[in-house]
């Protein structure tokens, strides 16, 4: 199984770029890299826990690893990490975890788009500003697909395009909250080759009236048109959820709007009853899909994804908003370590358990860690 790990993941580092001087280096980087990402994995949420953690399974390194000085200081990791270019290393190890995972294309696949901000990287010593990334998710794979760092979370807007630029989305569906919901980001979808399904609010204000106002009409009806309603009912936990989707043909004033191939828009009423009490919310979107109730509603449906299966994840399993790091890239190249973590131990199902209980088991049962990095 170690012969899997050199030929899988520490052939991949092999690329990443060396960010430091020939000189005064000890480490090489490709060991360094791994150990980062098996210490993350195995429940290490910073660098003094990676060093320990390294220490402590440094028999098991020097088995697939050169260690020509031994296990590195917290300290080199961080400057390593810190030094490395975000983007070179995002490259490799998304390209073998799609590899491991043997995602080629993401056709068919429903790809949200969301961000989120690690609220203590803030430091005020510097005025270097909170860091907020975004990332793509692939819903039904549960696979990172790659992140953007911005400053400030109005800032969201301009990192999404660049986002979908570097991604490859063609016959995908991408999902973005209403503050990615702008003319400019349609565009940029369609030219990927995908399509869309944008949450609307008010900040369309003119478009989001004119969809409004179409389903006001639709529901007066007494008899809706066939196919374009679709409700499901869910109980589980003292939870009980009804949803109803709608989809109709987007109106002509809408794609009179600018709106990239718009052709159809959609509708998510949703009532939820915990222990006697009822909450209910109404959403609106906007689509290049076909109407279509269900396509709709699997596009919605997974857009949650990201924010249960990804954020809350981090939030909870890697205490992600507890990160204090400031030092150059470090912030974001630990986040990207996270997000790829909390992929390769989601897909994994021959434990049944949370991830907080898998990452604990990755760092006792090296079989275990190994297991995850090559999916034997």
């Amino acid at each position: 199984m170690e012969d899997r790990v050199v030929q899988g993941i520490l052939a991949v580092v092999q690329e990443v770029p060396e960010p430091r001087r020939e000189h005064g280096k000890l480490h090489l980087l490709p060991d360094i890299l791994v150990m980062a990402l098996c210490a993350v994995v195995a429940g290490c949420d910073d660098f003094v826990e990676m060093q320990a953690y390294a220490q402590a399974k440094q028999e098991f390194f020097a088995r697939f690893l050169r260690l020509p000085h031994g296990i590195p200081s917290h300290d080199t990791f961080n400057r390593v990490l810190s030094l490395l270019s975000p983007r070179a290393l995002e490259e490799c190890l998304v390209r073998w975890l799609r590899e491991l995972h043997k995602l080629q294309d993401l056709k068919g696949e429903v790809v949200a788009i969301d961000g989120k901000a690690l609220r203590r990287t803030i430091a005020r010593s510097t005025g270097r500003a909170r860091l907020h990334l975004v990332s793509a998710w692939a819903t039904s794979h549960g696979l990172t697909l790659g992140q953007e760092a911005v400053a400030e979370k109005s800032n969201e807007i301009t990192a999404i395009p660049t986002l979908i630029r570097r991604l490859d989305l063609e016959g995908a569906t991408v999902t973005i909250d209403a503050m990615g919901c702008q003319q400019e980001i349609a565009v940029e979808i369609r030219e990927a080759g995908a399509d869309y399904v944008l949450a609307l609010k008010g900040n369309q204000d003119t478009t989001f009236a004119l969809v409004v106002d179409a389903f006001g009409a639709h529901l007066e009806a007494e008899k809706p048109s066939r196919g374009t309603t679709w409700q499901t009912t869910e109980e589980a936990h003292g939870r009980k959820e009804f949803r109803d989707y709608r989809s109709l043909p987007a109106p002509a004033a809408v794609r009179a709007k600018g709106w990239r191939d718009v052709r159809s828009i959609g509708l998510v009423y949703t009532r939820r009853e915990v222990r006697g009490h009822v909450t209910e919310e109404t959403r609106h979107f906007l689509s290049s899909l076909a109407p279509g109730p269900r396509r709709l509603a699997r596009a919605v449906r997974g857009h949650w994804g990201i924010e249960n299966g990804l954020h809350w994840t981090l939030d909870v399993a890697f205490r992600e908003d507890d990160c204090r790091l400031h030092r150059g890239n470090a912030p974001e190249n630990l986040a990207l370590l996270n997000r790829l973590a909390v992929s390769i131990l989601k897909h994994d199902r021959t434990l049944k358990a949370g991830v907080k209980c898998k990452r604990k088991r990755a760092g006792w049962d090296d079989g275990y860690l190994l297991q995850l990095l090559t999916q034997t």
